[in-house]
């Protein structure tokens, strides 16, 4: 089984990224979340067909939808199925954004059972591909359902889930509860993977054997550390860990850039990069006069100076 996958991220997953990631270990990625009523009212909307993009080298690609409806969600399902793209269809019962969940999507599917069990059913009756479903442990700590919903899930013909340690109230705060992701994993005899708080390769190792989930998903923790995938292939084998060099962080920057300059308009490129490299320097000495710097400016090659230099100093 691919135990290894990096979560959907909006913004941020994009298939450069992804491609990233799967050159270093991780094994299954997700598209940013798809409105399945977007998808079906303008499929041919820029911003929709840039979110389904498959990069060439992609391993394996399951694309995520969200919406309220089940006969949308479905329908979108069995549309997107038909492009012959992807490895899968997930849906999406965990995103706790205030815009999403409020309308009755993302997290907002934990407060309507029947909905969500519909939306299942359907799905998977209208499609070959495997369906999958990412939630969240519950609305807020006195809602807990994620045991529930599993096993709702399982009987629906799901075939795995995906399961954040966090409930919808929590947003990112506090501590993923893996304890409770381990109580899902034994109510049910589908895949569960774990998600929350994995931000090295060590965590990532110890909650995949003390959770006993089939796999995990890492969000947050691979933001400016790809690495993170290789260093859990390497525990993982039985190998020594690798650390992460300047100048592999360096090489990254200037590969990761020429990707974004090579599929987006320059100006668009340069300022969707200012945030990864924000990530790819964290924690380097003088990292957040860098990251100013670098905000302000508009000339890939100004950009290229700045870097050149700040890595430069970090060596001598």
């Amino acid at each position: 089984m691919n135990k290894i996958r990096l979560a959907p991220m909006c913004g941020i997953t994009d298939f450069i990224f992804r491609t990233i990631c799967g050159e270093l270990g991780c094994e299954i990625g997700y598209t940013e979340m798809i409105s399945a009523m977007g998808y079906l009212c303008a499929p041919n909307q820029q911003a929709t067909r840039e979110l389904m993009i498959r990069g060439d080298k992609e391993k394996k690609l399951i694309l995520q939808l969200f919406g309220r409806d089940p006969d949308t969600v479905a329908e979108a399902a069995r549309r997107i199925e038909s492009l012959g793209i992807y490895d899968g269809i997930d849906l999406n019962m965990g995103c706790p954004a205030r815009k999403v969940a409020s309308s009755g999507e993302g997290s907002g599917l934990l407060r309507t059972p029947d909905i969500a069990r519909n939306m299942m059913e359907k799905t998977v009756r209208a499609v070959s591909l495997p369906v999958s479903v990412k939630m969240r442990l519950g609305w807020d700590s006195e809602h807990i359902c994620a045991a529930e919903y599993a096993k709702m899930a399982e009987d629906a013909g799901i075939r795995e889930i995906t399961v954040h340690g966090r409930t919808k109230e929590q947003q990112y705060s506090g501590k993923a509860d893996w304890e409770a992701i381990s109580q899902v994993k034994q109510a049910v005899h589908i895949p569960v993977i774990g998600n929350g708080d994995i931000f090295t390769p060590e965590e990532a190792v110890k909650r995949l054997a003390e959770s006993g989930a089939d796999g995990i998903m890492i969000g947050r923790g691979v933001m400016g550390n790809p690495w993170i995938f290789r260093g859990i292939q390497q525990l993982l084998t039985g190998k020594s860990l690798q650390p992460v060099t300047l100048q592999e962080r360096y090489e990254m920057i200037r590969k990761h850039s020429d990707a974004m300059r090579s599929h987006l308009p320059e100006h668009i490129a340069v300022r969707e990069m200012r945030k990864h490299i924000g990530w790819y320097i964290h924690g380097l000495r003088g990292a957040a006069a860098v990251r100013a710097k670098i905000n302000l400016c508009d000339d890939p090659d100004e950009t290229e100076r700045i870097l050149e230099k700040f890595f430069s100093g970090l060596t001598e």
